[in-house]
């Protein structure tokens, strides 16, 4: 019962989270909330995840350390998928997961942009990429092509957006397309 809480409490603060303040606002009849941006459809906007070896991977997800990302592109929300970082065979609960073969340095276990770091790991946002099998490039990311753009905390970043360090409770935005106005903070959910 508490991993169904803690799911829709992460799917609740994601949705209410993307795309910071100011964005253009859905609709009246639109079930989100001002300012918030839609997830894309079909399989763009869904990657899968890509068969991948897992570096460290141990049993059990142990303690970890949170960093939120958010992907744009159209101007509109990239899934990152649950699995990163995790080898099967994986259980999944209500899009969860809730349990893998092992878990390595660099985790993803729900569709909401939470990264999830072993305490210690230094990684940066081309690692994600890396674990995730989709490769991150400066004109062209999943197949969207545009300059990519990237914040930390809402301060913009200069240099190459694969080199952003993940640092516990960051917020990194990148963006490929129209500008969605990024937001510096996530509502990181306990314990991360």
């Amino acid at each position: 019962m508490r991993s169904l809480a803690v799911s829709a409490l992460l799917a609740a603060t994601a949705l209410a989270a993307c795309g910071g303040g100011g964005a253009a606002r859905p609709a009246e009849d639109s079930p989100l909330p001002a300012g918030a941006r839609p997830v894309g459809p079909g399989p763009r906007f869904h990657p899968p995840l890509r068969p991948r070896r897992v570096p460290a991977c141990r049993p059990g997800l142990g303690p970890r350390d949170g960093v939120h990302l958010e992907l744009f592109a159209r101007g509109m929300v990239v899934l990152f998928p649950a699995g990163i970082g995790t080898r099967p065979p994986r259980d999944v609960v209500s899009g969860r997961i809730a349990r893998a073969a092992c878990f390595g340095a660099l985790v993803t276990i729900d569709p909401t942009g939470l990264v999830l770091l072993r305490p210690g790991t230094r990684a940066t946002v081309g690692d994600v990429f890396a674990a995730w099998g989709r490769p991150l490039r400066a004109r062209r990311t999943l197949g969207f092509r545009g300059r990519l753009r990237a914040w930390v905390n809402g301060v913009p970043h200069r240099g190459a957006p694969g080199a952003i360090p993940l640092r516990r409770h960051d917020e990194i935005v990148l963006e490929v397309g129209p500008y969605v106005p990024p937001h510096a903070r996530y509502a990181f959910p306990p314990p991360f």
